[in-house]
């Protein structure tokens, strides 16, 4: 049986946040279903990156990730491995 206080999992709703258009021509994004909070980190070719979001209907997320709350050594990403020393 399931538990009425979790959320449903949607997979139909679909997020990306965009991390930067870098220099060299690809797209660096944050890709989500259901729960932003949980995603891959992508690189695509712009165009690439354009027939994807469109592919995929995805809501586009504002802003920066927000900040962990308990501030966990286990709380980095992909991008921050590669541009800045760990603690």
């Amino acid at each position: 049986m399931s538990d009425p206080t979790k959320p449903s999992l949607d997979v139909n709703r679909k997020y990306v946040r965009l991390v930067e258009k870098r220099p060299d021509g690809l797209v660096e994004f944050e890709f989500s279903i259901s729960d932003p909070e949980l995603y891959v980190e992508m690189l695509l070719p712009e165009a690439a990156y354009e027939e994807f979001c469109k592919t995929n209907r995805v809501i586009l997320l504002e802003g920066s990730r927000p900040e962990s709350e308990d501030g966990s050594d286990w709380d980095w990403n992909l991008r921050e491995a590669t541009h800045q020393r760990f603690r």
